[in-house]
């Protein structure tokens, strides 16, 4: 193992999850992308390689998978499309990348990266931004690869209730399912970094970008804290949450655990958002606040082990902060 600390990474593949739309095979299929997701993070901290590297296998894993609400399971805007947003920060540098309203990019977390690391810009949106992986080399595909049946039926559920008068914001109230897929790391070395990435809201219109694309709001690494959001990003950006966890972490001393449940189970849903976030400090400490009945969640630390859990009451042994 390289460095001084042991390495951490903590995943999540969304707030939102509800028993009632889950099967037995549904779980199986996201503990083992979960799992695996982890892993494939886990090697490149076993290798040495940043914490950057970490989060972006992991998420990039998690984009394959048609079972979240990123990459290839992206849900459909209410013009029967994919929009894809994606955001990475390295905590030691401040250095960011993001991108919103791709349609083409298999993987927006390498897009993302590819903006914070080969231009001069943090964020780039739609055409531009694929104009920009064409330069780059970033695989892009056929809009065809991220329709799946279900987000399909999704879609035609939410326009039938439009069609039936109920108001745009009761509507999107009742569209749980934030399958948004993040990951935090911190790597041998001690360095932090966080990355988010989804496929947005079933039905949104207008060119709607949620808070995972926005550094601040939906993802924020420094050199005391990382985090990934996933929930109802209109609440994220207006309270900057992710860095709102952070900046309680380092001014007021709070514990990713007390910093994690004001920002996200007390602040955002006093203003009727929803959702959760993984948070992680650079003493190890890790706290996985979410007020739905489930997310996706997991962490894997230096002995190689996938820890993973889907539901509140799962039981999920969090690591031990260095003293």
């Amino acid at each position: 193992m390289h460095g001084e600390v042991p390495p951490l990474l903590v995943i999540h593949g969304g707030a939102g999850v509800e028993r009632a739309q889950m099967t037995p095979q549904i779980e199986a299929q996201a503990r083992a992308a979960l799992e695996l997701a982890l892993r494939n993070g886990h090697a490149r901290l076993k290798a040495g390689k940043p914490a950057l590297d970490a989060v972006t296998a992991a998420i990039a894993v998690l984009e394959d998978d048609p079972l979240f609400n990123a990459g290839r399971g992206a849900v459909f805007t209410h013009d029967g499309k994919n929009e894809l947003d994606a955001s990475i920060m390295d905590g030691s540098t401040l250095a960011a990348g993001a991108v919103a309203g791709v349609h083409r990019v298999r993987n927006p977390i390498l897009l993302a990266r590819a903006v914070m690391e080969r231009s001069p810009h943090v964020m780039m949106v739609g055409a531009g931004a694929e104009k920009f992986a064409v330069e780059q080399g970033v695989k892009l595909v056929d809009p065809a690869y991220f329709r799946t049946e279900k987000r399909w039926q999704d879609l035609q559920k939410a326009l039938k209730e439009g069609a039936a008068g109920e108001k745009l914001g009761s509507r999107l109230a009742a569209l749980k399912h934030f399958g948004t897929v993040g990951a935090v790391a911190r790597d041998g070395a001690g360095r932090l970094a966080a990355a988010t990435s989804t496929g947005g809201m079933t039905d949104k219109r207008y060119g709607r970008v949620g808070d995972s694309p926005i550094v601040g709001a939906g993802t924020y690494a420094n050199a005391a804290c990382a985090v990934s959001g996933t929930g109802w990003g209109e609440f994220y950006i207006r309270v900057s949450a992710a860095r709102e966890i952070c900046l309680r972490m380092a001014m007021l001393g709070e514990s990713a655990q007390q910093a994690g449940q004001t920002v996200i189970n007390d602040e955002i849903p006093q203003m009727g958002g929803d959702g959760g976030a993984i948070v992680l400090g650079a003493d190890g400490s890790v706290a996985m606040p979410f007020n739905t009945e489930g997310m996706y969640r997991g962490w894997i630390g230096a002995d190689g082990v996938p820890h993973v859990a889907i539901y509140s009451g799962d039981p999920l042994a969090l690591p031990e902060p260095a003293r």
